[in-house]
This record gives C-alpha cells, structure tokens and sequence, in this order.
C-alpha cells in the first residue's frame, strides 16, 4: 500500500460515497412508512455501526420520533408497533440478529441494514436497505480502499440523515419547528 496524504484519503472517501444515491438497494419507501407509522423506534448496532445509528436515532428524536438506543439502561422493552433499526455489515453479527429475532417475536418491525441481503438479518427483516461495501472482515480491497467496514459505517451515517431528512420534508415542519427538541443540557 502506498503512502498517502490526509488530501488523498478524503479524496478516496469521498469517491466511494458518491453515488450512493443510486447503490443503495431495497425499498426506502417503505422504510420511510415503518419509521413513520412506528410507535417506537429502537435503534441498535455494534461498534462503529452503533455509533452511526446513535446519530441517526439523535435526528429522529429531533422530529419528534420517540427513540430509544438499545443498551441503554432507560431503554424499555420492545413491543407490537415499534419498530428496529439495525445495522450489521455482514448481516451475521449475533448480539443484532438476536435483537431482530427479539423483535419479531413480539410483532415489532425490523428495519435492517447491511451490504447483504442474504443473512440471518436480512432473514428476519421487515425491510433490507443493502449498502454496497466491504465487510469488515473483506480485506482484500475490491470493494473498498479503506480499512474494515469505514465505507459501509460512513454510508450508514449518510443513509440516516437521508432517511430523517425524507422524514422531515415529508412533515412539512421547519428547522424552528425541529428546534425546540435540541439538547439544552449540554
């Protein structure tokens, strides 16, 4: 691996997220209408996959979507009407597939995405939003210059704001009206 710059590996991220618009497969429709219809949202994923959702769950709390983090010691139990959302690259990852079969056996939706749609996930899944992007175990380059899973966990921070954003122009509300529901206990 050559060395690069710092201008050279923002120019390498940049390019692998352009066009996502038009990768990612599944039916963003109708996971826009889980989200919406959705008592509940809980949002769940492991590493840096869960740190992406954190900041998708942090948008939907700011529409006014009641939001809760799994793992969190405020989080309460799963139930008809609510829906999951989770991410696992490889669709695999057990602590998220267990959550999904929680889920489902208790009638709640799984919104899931992953870079497959063939796994245990995508198995117990309401919805499948597939991004295309390495795995983080794919080392081998093909599917992306960066290490790991940083394409898949970088299109999932940018697949959450799109989705909130859809959200958002869907509910005809402004930026002051979204307001209000920022931290003021910061």
């Amino acid at each position: 691996m050559r060395e690069a710059t710092v201008t050279d590996a923002l120019a390498l991220i940049v390019h692998e997220a352009e066009g996502l618009d038009d990768r990612v497969r599944g039916d963003t429709d109708a996971a826009l209408d889980l989200l919406e219809r959705s008592e509940r949202v809980f949002v769940h994923g492991a590493g840096r996959s869960g740190l992406a959702l954190r900041m998708t769950a942090m948008r939907l709390m700011h529409l006014g979507l009641a939001v809760h983090v799994v793992g969190e010691v405020t989080t309460p139990a799963i139930r008809q009407g609510d829906v999951l959302l989770v991410a696992s690259g490889s669709g695999t990852t057990g602590g998220i597939v267990q959550a999904a079969q929680t889920a489902t056996d208790v009638g709640a939706a799984v919104l899931a995405v992953s870079t497959t749609d063939e796994s245990p996930l995508a198995d117990l899944a309401t919805v499948v939003l597939v991004i295309p992007a390495a795995t983080k175990t794919d080392r081998s380059g093909s599917a992306s210059g960066q290490y790991a899973g940083s394409r898949f966990e970088q299109a999932l921070v940018l697949l959450g704001d799109a989705l909130f954003h859809a959200l958002w122009t869907r509910s005809g509300r402004s930026a002051d009206d979204l307001w209000p529901s920022h931290a003021n206990l910061e």
